[in-house]
């Protein structure tokens, strides 16, 4: 769930070498040049200097670790910041008697001589699974137990060969799997050491070798997965040739904000072709689905999504069927979106804002880096003939060119939505013609900061502490909301990213995952219990704290004038995206009110209401199946039996354990 928080935040718990002499890596995202990954060892001492920034943000790690004759770790010391600014004191020690960490979501111990020899690190540089990857490439089944929980296997997947300060290296790419949901596409040398570790937008490379490796990796690793992900479509979703009767359901209307009395749903290729009452006549060849008296909800829509495969599946299995992606590397998405549609991969109907960002020390490494107001002026047009449905504006961007830029996408067209660019406001914003405004902290800020004060770096999240003296009834509080009012300016405040970031303790379960943590494997309960922002006080955590209650006062003083209020995450969707609907009942909203927001008061948004949004003979078949009833109680939609999207049935419990992932219901029954 990671939060997209970034590409940075997986890749930081994967993979590292074993090497006799100093060797470094680049660290690329993008193509682009953004850190250094340095590994030293003499003998059995290794020291680690890992350091990255994308976006003003990214972790500073520091390691000391001590090997065995076998180059399995005995002693390991982590120390520095993760890419919010949370402070890492991390552990591993093996002893004959076993093993024993600590990181962030506590201590832990494995007893007995046969206690594993690895260790997956919190918080840690690549060095982890690159020593698990040399070792496991020695083992003759390639699998083995790693602390603190998980079989890692490796699988050879492709071989390749570049060309470098060292001469031509031959290298393997291999499938490292069983340490998350997801597996890590590692590439090793002839003698088993990292060369490289690759996602589709981001790689750690070593150094000479790095530009060459950069787009075949990624691009590899790109296929790596959607082979995967394909398989996973290919088995998961289920297209009948007939009809499909869902008998015995009653319909969540987001019109009447209320449920129907019982219902047949017909659904026939991608469409709604009746809705019937309960005990209807078959026709014959017929799929006959059991909905047992449960309620089918509309497709879901996150509208802050920056997607990426891994994210995809997880959104349909959740009820997630549109998302509004709010920045991303185009070509990648392009690809993506391509697979979805051909139904190669299961992932929600996607929308696209053209990512707009000025060059600076903390540009983000997305979408269009402009240096001037024409070449903003370019990337709206090149936007707006690719059918995108908004501009987003980030944080470097010039303030002084915001009329501009907006102007043009009216004038073609698009929306306009955002941060507030560093030493401007959103006062400024909605005067330039804004229509949404994009993070509460970015909306709030303007009415806390100090000219000069650089929001462009990770004070943009610490400089909240200043929220809990704001009135909320205050002149230039009220200024702002009125002027949003006056000018229909929406919100997507985002507020899950908030409570984690503000609220969450390390050790405890964050806020939003109490209801799924159990649900999910080891490695991601272990990231669930470690908080975002750091706090170096009990002081300034309860600074945070109050700020996050400052929000949620602002977000109600919103939601009472009218403003429209948006539901994203910006953290991943899925079961981060049902938390964010839960958040949304607390300003004020009933869980009818907040439903509706989510489906068909979103597809309006969009324009898509004559599709979507609602349950209703004629539009798409984009719903999903739970046994209780959401308006009485807004939890009832993480218990999901079925999904249908684009004419295809999703069963998650059929699928989730194939993820790694304990069910939350059981699938109803198929005739």
């Amino acid at each position: 769930m990671k939060f997209r928080l970034l590409a940075a935040v997986a890749v930081a718990a994967c993979a590292a070498p074993l090497a006799a002499k100093p060797v470094e890596y680049r660290v690329l995202t993008q193509s682009r040049d953004i850190g250094h990954f340095k590994v030293d060892r003499e003998g059995t001492a290794v020291s680690i200097d890992y350091d990255f920034k994308q976006n003003g943000r990214g972790p500073t790690i520091k390691e000391t670790i001590r090997l065995d004759q076998d180059g399995a770790p005995l002693d390991w010391t982590i120390t520095g910041r993760t890419t919010f600014g949370n402070a890492v004191s991390e552990s591993f020690r093996r002893t004959g008697k076993g093993v024993e960490w600590k990181d962030l979501a506590g201590p832990g111990s494995i007893r007995g001589k046969d206690a594993p020899r690895y260790y997956a690190t919190q918080n840690g540089s690549p060095f982890d699974v690159a020593a698990l990857a040399k070792a496991l490439l020695a083992d003759p089944d390639k699998t083995m137990p790693v602390a603190p929980g998980g079989t890692a296997t490796l699988t050879e997947r492709a071989r390749s060969s570049f060309d470098g300060p060292d001469g031509k290296l031959d290298v393997v790419t291999y499938e490292l799997s069983g340490l998350s949901l997801n597996p890590a596409y590692i590439t090793l040398d002839a003698q088993g050491d990292l060369f490289a570790l690759a996602s589709a937008g981001f790689i750690i490379a070593r150094a000479g070798y790095e530009k060459a490796a950069d787009q075949p990796l990624r691009e590899l690793s790109e296929k790596l997965a959607s082979d995967r992900f394909a398989m996973l479509q290919k088995d998961g979703a289920k297209r009948y040739a007939g009809p499909v009767r869902i008998r015995n359901v009653r319909l969540f209307d987001p019109a009447a904000k209320a449920l129907t009395e019982p219902r047949d749903v017909v659904v026939f290729g991608q469409k709604i072709s009746e809705i019937v009452p309960t005990g209807s006549i078959a026709t014959p060849g017929e799929t006959t689905v059991d909905g047992a008296g449960g309620t089918l909800v509309p497709g879901l829509y996150e509208m802050h999504g920056h997607i990426g495969q891994e994210d995809a599946l997880l959104n349909v299995l959740a009820g997630v069927t549109s998302t509004r992606d709010m920045g991303n590397d185009d070509a990648v998405l392009d690809k993506l979106v391509a697979r979805i549609e051909a139904g190669e991969v299961a992932g929600p109907r996607i929308v696209r804002s053209g990512f707009i960002e000025g060059k600076s020390p903390f540009s983000s490494m997305t979408g269009s880096l402009v240096a001037t107001q024409v070449e903003a002026l370019d990337a709206v047009r090149k936007y707006a003939a690719r059918g995108f449905w908004q501009a987003k504006l980030y944080n470097s961007m010039n303030p002084e060119w915001s009329p501009a830029v907006t102007a043009e996408a009216h004038r073609l067209g698009l929306k306009v939505a955002g941060h507030v660019p560093a030493f401007s406001s959103a006062d400024a914003m909605i005067a330039a013609g804004f229509d949404e405004i994009t993070h509460v902290n970015q909306l709030m800020l303007g009415w806390v900061l100090n000219p000069g004060e650089d929001t462009r770096t990770l004070f943009r999240f610490t400089a909240m502490r200043r929220f809990p003296a704001l009135d909320v009834k205050s002149a230039k509080v009220q200024a702002t909301l009125d002027a949003m009012v006056k000018n229909k300016v929406a919100h997507e405040p985002t507020i899950g990213i908030h409570e984690l970031g503000l609220t969450a303790l390390d050790g405890k379960p964050n806020p939003g995952a109490i209801d799924y943590i159990d649900h999910m494997p080891p490695a991601e309960q272990r990231q669930l219990k470690q908080a975002l922002f750091g706090a170096d006080t009990p002081q300034q955590r309860a600074e945070y704290v109050a700020a996050y209650a400052k929000i949620i006062e602002t977000l109600s003083e919103m939601h009472r004038k009218g403003i429209l209020l948006i539901p994203g995450t910006d953290t991943g969707g899925a079961f981060t995206y049902h938390r964010e609907l839960e958040l949304f009942g607390q300003l004020g909203m009933t869980p009818a009110d907040v439903l509706s927001r989510a489906t068909l008061e979103m597809a309006q948004l969009l324009d898509q209401d004559q599709q979507l949004g609602s349950i209703e003979r004629g539009k798409l078949a984009d719903f999903f199946l739970i046994p209780g009833d959401p308006t009485k109680d807004l939890k009832a939609i993480k218990a999901i039996r079925m999904v249908v999207k684009d004419g295809a049935f999703y069963y998650p419990p059929e699928i989730y354990p194939r993820l790694g992932i304990k069910p939350f219901a059981t699938a109803p029954q198929v005739k």
